[in-house]
């Protein structure tokens, strides 16, 4: 059974939740509710003079699921961090008071993830949004990737859930149809040659789920950070059980910001003489400076291939042999999963690039 629903989108995410409602409208279940998915809801913000924000919908909503698209990052319509935010806010109050019966908020890449600690003296981010989003009326909460697995922790089930998609399935698949291709280059080639490896200690759970899916080696990096700087690093160890001089690395990251780190890392990796260094993460936040170190890493010869999601808008800054993977198909696939009430945990499972090579369509349609 499908749940009466709308998709909307705050300014910030428009064209991206098009795209959703094009792929979402290919599914067999939702044929018949063609009238739900005809496309994006329409929301009006009205900016005034004095900086304050207004946002209304423009059609009754009463009982009807909503779908709310949403990024705060660099974004299509060139909207700053705390505008879009109060725009979000915003635009859930203005669904509140139209009577939806549940609001769910898809926002792909959580802007503020990374500011999760509580040792610290200082605010902490991610739980004043997650605070914001629950105690006006989100009911659910869906995003790709989040910073940490502590993360979810912030949000009381009993007001709001929140769903952590593993968007790293769509890079994984990315590799295994682009650059694997079959079961004897991923036994013969990959298994042999090629290693994963974490961008620092904490990220060594993600370089991990890389390496066990491809069944290849793992590089940890351990990273020493300034924190009395932001985006510093002191130091950088590497620890492998292998050597790496003739491998292909792969550096696995969350997000790659202002690339401090990653640069970093792969002038410490370079003495060791891999083959190649590439990076491949899932949200690609590109603060600046970030298009000039990578860019400049691939004039040294020093990185060949940037493999990223579209969770968070390209924009128009040039980067060398930069490959942006669709999610759209994956945001659709988790709609209807939830808009019919069923279970998420298929789209959660390992990946196991083996097993797709043997059944690629079952997980295509998984």
């Amino acid at each position: 059974m499908v749940n009466e629903f709308v998709i909307a989108a705050t300014r910030s995410m428009k064209k991206y939740a098009a795209k959703v409602v094009e792929d979402l409208a290919k599914f067999p279940s939702f044929a018949s509710h063609a009238d739900s998915i005809n496309g994006v809801q329409a929301l009006k913000t009205d900016l005034f003079a004095d900086g304050e924000m207004e946002v209304s919908v423009k059609e009754s909503l009463r009982g009807r699921d909503v779908v709310l698209f949403t990024n705060c990052a660099r974004n299509e319509a060139g909207i700053g961090v705390e505008e879009a935010k109060i725009e979000l806010y915003h635009t859930i109050d203005a669904l509140k008071r139209s009577q939806a019966e549940r609001i769910i908020v898809f926002e792909p890449f959580v802007s503020c993830s990374r500011s999760d600690r509580t040792t610290r003296r200082s605010s902490v981010g991610l739980w004043v949004h997650f605070k914001m989003l629950a105690t006006l009326g989100t009911n659910h909460i869906i995003t790709y990737q989040l910073h940490s697995d502590k993360s979810r922790s912030m949000l009381d089930p009993t007001i709001c859930l929140i769903d952590d998609m593993p968007a790293l399935t769509l890079l994984k698949k990315y590799l295994c149809d682009n650059y694997i291709r079959d079961l004897q280059t991923l036994q013969g080639e990959v298994r042999n040659n090629w290693a994963f490896c974490s961008v620092d200690a904490g990220g060594e759970k993600l370089g991990r789920q890389f390496a066990n899916a491809f069944m290849a080696p793992l590089v940890v990096a351990h990273k020493q950070r300034d924190y009395s700087k932001s985006n510093t690093i002191e130091s950088i160890n590497i620890l492998s059980a292998e050597p790496i001089a003739g491998k292909v690395l792969w550096i696995v990251d969350d997000m790659v910001d202002t690339a401090g780190s990653v640069v970093s890392l792969i002038r410490a990796l370079t003495p060791f003489k891999p083959a190649e260094i590439n990076i491949i993460s899932t949200h690609a936040v590109f603060s600046p400076p970030a298009g000039e170190r990578l860019s400049a890493l691939f004039e040294e010869g020093l990185l060949k291939h940037i493999i990223v999601t579209d969770t968070v808008y390209k924009g128009q800054e040039k980067i060398p042999n930069l490959e942006v993977v669709p999610s759209t198909s994956l945001s659709a696939k988790v709609i209807s999963t939830i808009i019919t009430d069923s279970s998420l945990s298929k789209l959660m499972d390992p990946f196991n690039a083996e097993a797709y090579f043997k059944a690629p369509y079952l997980f295509n349609q998984s």
